[in-house]
């Protein structure tokens, strides 16, 4: 098929590679302009962008396809279908209406659950058993449109934002090409969504990550999971801000935020309910570090508390 593939970072272009490797014709890329990234704030393409470069595709990153300038190129590319993945644009109804086909999204949740911007961190933050990827046929509302698609993938509890991000991008571009290939044979069955049944994933905030020690443990193991690797989970000691990669329930009772043990196994803090054992930490401007060697350089100790 003639495929318009729009999407920004590495979750789309995992997607737009499976697409390449199953042989269809991308005829038209579209990204995001590039933008200051990283600590250095240096200007850099998208994901998507290296990979258009890798493979010579027609590439356009427009900041806006409310413009009808800015749709041309999607018109002349004469596309059967337009396939988006993470683009971080709306697409307007004149632009829904150019393919053939129409646009499909691939969405990394089982619609109608988490509509919206963050739905890997809200699944794994409201302790979902599983998530999985949504290959919808696209309308004017947010993530509305009809299901064509769908795969479960059940949530480890080891899993990270990063972690689970990474099996649903793989998982992404296998169903987005047995979505072009049952699209090419008519034999998909779009099937409505339940509004009744949706949720919203709202983008995160740095504030969510900010941990209230009165909060029960698993609620808080979840938050670190969420927010790694962005934002970062953070609480307060002393007056200093530390950052929290990777933490896990554990035994232990006392006033919240207060010290219980501190060893090379984890830093253990009482919690609203249980304990939670703080097993990556980074102060500002250092690096993560696991919490003996952090132990080491940045001694805490029982009975110490944490700010509220």
């Amino acid at each position: 098929m003639r495929v318009v593939f729009a999407g920004t970072p590495e979750f789309a272009a995992r997607a737009l590679t499976a697409i390449l490797a199953a042989k269809h014709e991308v005829v038209l890329v579209l990204t995001q302009p590039d933008r200051p990234r990283g600590r250095g704030m240096k200007t850099a393409a998208s994901a998507v962008k290296a990979v258009a470069a890798a493979h010579g595709l027609p590439l356009v990153q427009p900041a806006s396809l409310k413009d009808p300038a800015a749709l041309e190129p999607v018109r002349q590319a004469r596309p059967d279908v337009m396939v988006v993945a993470a683009y971080g644009l709306i697409l307007p109804a004149a632009c829904l209406a150019i393919p053939a086909f129409g646009c499909l999204n691939i969405h990394a949740s089982l619609l109608p659950r988490w509509r919206g911007a963050a739905p890997i961190q809200r699944a794994l933050l409201a302790g979902d058993r599983e998530t999985g990827i949504s290959i919808m046929q696209m309308d004017e509302g947010l993530d509305t449109g009809a299901v064509l698609l769908a795969r479960a993938l059940p949530i480890e509890p080891s899993d990270t934002a990063q972690s689970l991000h990474d099996r649903l991008a793989a998982l992404g571009g296998q169903l987005i090409v047995e979505a072009l290939a049952g699209l090419a044979a008519g034999a998909l069955s779009p099937r409505p969504q339940d509004p009744a049944e949706a949720t919203y994933a709202a983008k995160l905030s740095k504030t969510e990550g900010a941990i209230d020690w009165r909060r029960d443990a698993a609620q808080l193991t979840r938050t670190v999971r969420a927010f790694n690797p962005f934002p970062v989970a953070h609480a307060r000691i002393n007056g200093e801000w530390l950052r929290l990669w990777a933490a896990s329930p554990a035994s232990g009772r006392g006033e919240p935020g207060v010290i219980l043990r501190a060893d090379r196994a984890g830093i253990v803090v009482a919690c609203g309910e249980d304990a939670l054992r703080l097993e990556v930490l980074q102060k500002p401007g250092g690096r993560p570090l696991a919490a003996g060697d952090f132990l080491a350089g940045h001694p805490l100790t029982p009975g110490g508390r944490f700010d509220a």
